[in-house]
């Protein structure tokens, strides 16, 4: 008996597997070359962007055509590289270097530390902080521009965001050329304490030192603009605009709603309503926005002319 039962597990074979040629099924044995057609084709990542009004999935070409305006109007936040392409005349400008200046100097305590905060957001946006300083023409004004890049950790108040303002009205000064400023900030950057709030006051005093030497100084606040930014360099301009839609605020609204037990209105901290109450002086959209500010600059710019011709 035991023969026996060793003979059937001889007999018991374990199938063999399958040829490659099997495992393709009956497509890969009648043609091959059939398979390469029907592969499933990788589509890149970022080919589709979604409107944050409708959700609708717009062409990504047809989005950056746009200048990043959904066809809802919705102003999408840009980097600093494309806001100085989109303002200067033909996109051709000089960038100004900013100052260097310590990295955590209060070695701040974090559950990720700051050098490592700082070295992601210059990879993601490829600047070293939160200022970028230009100069060029605007419908054939020269001047100098600043962008802050949300992006970069929020577009927080630092030292080298404060010595990159500072530096930038020294050289608009220096040129005897209008400064122009397009903020977008969620405030003063905590990792830095005391030292970024101190550069509220070192900003207010470069805003001054401009306008002692008679040249305009425009503010253009692009969603958003809060905080720090908002009590100092961005309410100093001798003319604010704003994009449409655009948050402008010091506190934010669930903060003051808390504060003060009352429901805020609609659209409150908003572009359009600062305009009634007069902290704007006017809403452009992007695609007028080149037009009005060579506008203005000329405008602001012709005493001046006239007093040098003089």
């Amino acid at each position: 008996m035991a023969m026996a039962e060793h003979k059937n597990d001889k007999s018991q074979k374990p199938p063999s597997a399958p040829t490659p040629r099997e495992r393709g099924g009956w497509l890969a044995k009648i043609a091959p070359g059939v398979r390469n057609l029907v592969a499933k084709r990788e589509t890149p990542e970022n080919l589709w962007v979604k409107c944050p009004d409708t959700g609708e999935m717009i062409y990504r070409s047809d989005l950056e055509a746009a200048l990043w305006v959904t066809p809802s109007g919705n102003h999408m936040r840009i980097g600093a590289k494309q806001r100085l392409g989109y303002t200067f005349d033909e996109g051709v400008y000089e960038r100004i270097s900013s100052p260097t200046v310590p990295e955590d100097p209060l070695k701040f305590p974090d559950d990720r530390s700051y050098p490592d905060r700082l070295k992601s957001a210059r990879k993601a946006t490829g600047e070293q902080d939160a200022m970028v300083i230009a100069f060029g023409a605007i419908k054939g004004q020269d001047c100098v521009v600043v962008v802050q890049d949300f992006a970069f950790m929020g577009g927080s108040l630092g030292m080298a965001a404060g010595e990159a303002f500072i530096k930038a009205a020294q050289e608009a000064v220096r040129r005897q050329v209008p400064f122009v400023i397009f903020t977008a900030s969620g405030g003063a950057r905590m990792q830095e304490g005391t030292l970024s709030l101190m550069q509220l006051a070192r900003t207010t005093v470069a805003v001054n030192e401009v306008k002692e030497a008679g040249l305009p100084y425009i503010v253009v606040m692009t969603d958003p603009t809060s905080g720090g930014v908002t009590a100092s360099y961005a309410m100093l301009g001798d003319i604010h605009l704003a994009e449409p839609n655009a948050m402008i605020a010091f506190a934010g609204r669930r903060v003051i709603e808390q504060s003060i037990r009352e429901t805020l209105p609609p659209g409150f901290q908003r572009a359009e309503f600062l305009v009634e109450r007069g902290m704007v002086d006017r809403v452009v959209t992007r695609t007028e926005m080149t037009t009005v500010l060579g506008s203005l600059l000329k405008t602001l710019m012709m005493g001046r002319s006239a007093s040098k011709a003089a």
